[in-house]
C-alpha cells in the first residue's frame, strides 16, 4: 500500500490490497502511523494553537485530509479513529444545530473503526465516543446519553489505564457529575500519564487542560 504523499501526488487511490482481517505487516503498519501523523499534529495544532474563530476552518480542512488517508487505508482501523476525532472537534467548533450532523459523522467513524479492531490506538475510539455521548444532547435533539459514556470511557480506561486522555476525559465526566474527589483522582493519574512519542504537542496542549480543570476541582474541593 502505498503512503498518502504518494496518492495523493499521482491522483490515484489504489484499492485496499489486504482485507481487514488480515494481520498488517510492520511495512504496512508503519506506513498508516506515517500518513496519519500530520492529521495528529494538524489536530494539535489546530486544537490549541489557533484561535477559536479560525478553528472551524481549519477543522473542515483537516476532514478533507482525513479522507484520503481513510481511502488510502481501507479496512484499518486507526485512520477512522483520526478522523472521527477532527470531526468531533470540527463538530465542536462548529457548533449550534449545525453540529449535530458532524457528530453524527464522527460517531459512525468511530463505531466503524471498534468493528475492525477495538484495540487500535489502545482503544481510543472508545476514549472518543465516549467524549462524543457526554459532549451531545440526549433525546430529542441527540444521541446523548450519560450511561452510555460513562460505559464507553471505563471501557477505554480498562484498555489503557495509564493514558492521558482516558484519564483526562472520565475526570472531566465525573467533574460534570459532580463526583469531585474521584475527578480528581482520575485528573493526577492524567497529569502523571507517560509521554506519548512523536504527540509531544498534544501532551503539552492536553496538560493545559489538565491545569484547567485541576483548578476547577481545586476550587469545588475548598483547596
Amino acid at each position: 500500500m502505498k503512503s498518502i504523499q504518494t496518492l495523493i501526488s499521482s491522483k490515484v487511490l489504489l484499492p485496499s490490497m489486504f482485507w481487514s482481517g488480515i494481520l498488517l505487516s510492520p511495512l504496512l503498519w508503519a506506513d498508516t502511523l506515517t500518513d496519519i501523523a500530520p492529521l495528529q499534529h494538524g489536530w494539535a495544532q489546530t486544537n490549541y494553537s489557533l484561535a477559536e474563530d479560525q478553528r472551524e476552518k481549519a477543522f473542515a480542512a483537516l476532514v478533507a485530509q482525513a479522507d484520503a488517508v481513510v481511502a488510502a487505508h481501507a479496512g484499518e482501523a486507526e485512520p477512522l479513529i483520526w478522523r472521527g476525532i477532527i470531526k468531533s472537534s470540527y463538530a465542536g467548533a462548529k457548533g449550534g444545530l449545525g453540529a449535530l450532523s458532524v457528530a453524527e459523522s464522527s460517531k459512525a467513524d468511530f463505531e466503524a473503526a471498534l468493528a475492525i479492531n477495538a484495540q487500535a490506538l489502545q482503544g481510543s475510539a472508545y476514549t472518543s465516543l465516549g467524549v462524543l455521548y457526554s459532549k451531545v444532547p440526549g433525546w430529542p435533539i441527540g444521541f446523548g446519553s450519560s450511561k452510555k459514556a460513562k460505559q464507553l470511557l471505563e471501557k477505554a480506561l480498562s484498555i489503557n489505564p495509564q493514558g492521558i486522555d482516558p484519564n483526562y476525559f472520565y475526570a472531566e465526566f465525573l467533574y460534570e457529575k459532580r463526583d469531585y474527589q474521584d475527578a480528581m483522582r482520575y485528573l493526577e493519574l492524567a497529569k502523571q500519564a507517560p509521554a506519548r512519542v512523536g504527540r509531544e504537542d498534544a501532551d503539552a496542549g492536553r496538560q493545559l487542560d489538565i491545569a484547567v480543570l485541576e483548578a476547577r476541582l481545586q476550587k469545588k474541593l475548598g483547596k
